[in-house]
């Protein structure tokens, strides 16, 4: 028998959502829908974050990224909400907190 030694390396860790940060994600992405500001969604874990991405069309660039890096939970905090373009609107160390920016009246979406 020969040795593999792909089969002795560990597989890669994924960074991805806990059930209620994803429950949480959801319900805010739903009460988008219903407001007819988002329309679809992408959730990707990869090595260094999890991301959960808003797009207004599928065949666009997402409007929104929310991104998990459990890097920076002591740093400046794991959360955090990103445009279109990259810029931070809100970064911190908890969920709801950092959700916030897209609360009715704190927030518009120009078209």
């Amino acid at each position: 028998m020969a040795f593999d030694p792909t089969y002795a390396q560990p597989a890669a860790a994924v960074v991805f959502f806990e059930r209620r940060e994803l429950e949480r994600l959801l319900r805010l992405y739903g009460r988008m829908v219903a407001a007819g500001e988002w329309r679809d969604y992408a959730i990707a874990g990869l090595a260094e974050s999890a991301v959960f991405s808003v797009f207004r069309r599928a065949s666009e660039q997402p409007l929104y990224r929310i991104e998990k890096r459990p890097a920076l939970a002591r740093k400046q905090g794991q959360w955090a909400v990103l445009t279109q373009s990259g810029h931070i609107l809100k970064r911190g160390h908890d969920l709801e907190q950092v959700l916030r920016v897209f609360d009715k009246g704190r927030f518009t979406v120009v078209k």
